[in-house]
């Protein structure tokens, strides 16, 4: 099953350059430096947006669980970045009383 309305879904630039990609976050400092093996960086955080979209959201997604506030749903795809590919697991939630889907967050995943 597909994401529902994975095309419209909300990549947050925050949650990329700020968490994903950046070097100095407490947590997101080890996804970032899997991601950066990828050739993904936190000045061109557009890169992993685009590439999410592209191989992620056309991909078949997981519902994970079901909860008062919304659904979350699981993404498990090879990630194409400028120098690398591999295994990605995404995680997206649909809030309570809308469709469209928000990234929550991205770590490597495994092996396909």
């Amino acid at each position: 099953m597909r994401l529902p309305n994975a095309d419209l879904a909300i990549i947050d630039r925050a949650k990329l350059e700020s968490y994903l990609l950046s070097a100095s976050h407490p947590i997101g400092r080890f996804k970032a430096r899997f991601f950066a093996a990828l050739g993904f960086s936190e000045a061109a955080w557009m890169n992993l947006e685009a590439a999410l979209r592209r191989d992620h959201l056309t991909t078949d997604a997981e519902l994970v669980e079901t909860l008062a506030l919304g659904q979350s749903y699981r993404i498990q795809a090879i990630l194409n970045g400028p120098i690398a590919s591999a295994p990605v697991v995404s995680v997206w939630f649909v809030r309570k009383g809308e469709e469209v889907p928000r990234l929550v967050t991205a770590y490597p995943g495994d092996k396909l």
